[in-house]
Parts: C-alpha cells; sequence; structure tokens
C-alpha cells in the first residue's frame, strides 16, 4: 500500500471511528471527536485531488472547516 492510499484509508478510519465512538458513548463530542473529523477530512481531501475525485474533496473540504471551526471554538 503507497503512503498516499494508507493517508486516505486513515481519513475514512478517523471519521468512521469519531462518529461511531459518540454514537456508542466511548467519545463525548470535544476536542478529540473534531480532532478526529478535522485530521479524517484533510486526509480524504489529500487523496481525492490526488486521485482527481473532487466531490469527495469538496465535501471533504466543507467538513474539514466544520471541524476547525469547532476546535477554535473549544480553544
Amino acid at each position: 500500500m503507497r503512503v498516499g492510499e494508507a493517508i486516505g484509508w486513515y481519513g475514512t478510519a478517523a471519521i468512521l471511528g469519531a462518529y461511531a465512538a459518540l454514537r456508542f458513548q466511548f467519545l463525548a463530542v470535544g476536542f478529540w471527536y473534531q480532532l478526529l473529523n478535522a485530521t479524517g477530512a484533510a486526509a480524504i481531501i489529500y487523496i481525492s485531488y490526488r486521485k482527481k475525485a473532487f466531490e469527495p474533496a469538496t465535501l471533504n473540504a466543507v467538513w474539514l472547516c466544520i471541524a476547525l471551526v469547532a476546535l477554535v471554538r473549544l480553544i
């Protein structure tokens, strides 16, 4: 597996993992939840642009902005 692919898989795992942890009450909405969302979205943006898949890149750019605003509000 190439580094770019691993980054993309991290992004998928981070966003899904954050959501699952929230739903199963392993994690509360807070710093770590938003950090996982932000880094996951950034990773998916990276791999999407490399593959010229602009729809998921756009979706995750919005997701990243939301997560960053939430992180700034937490700090």
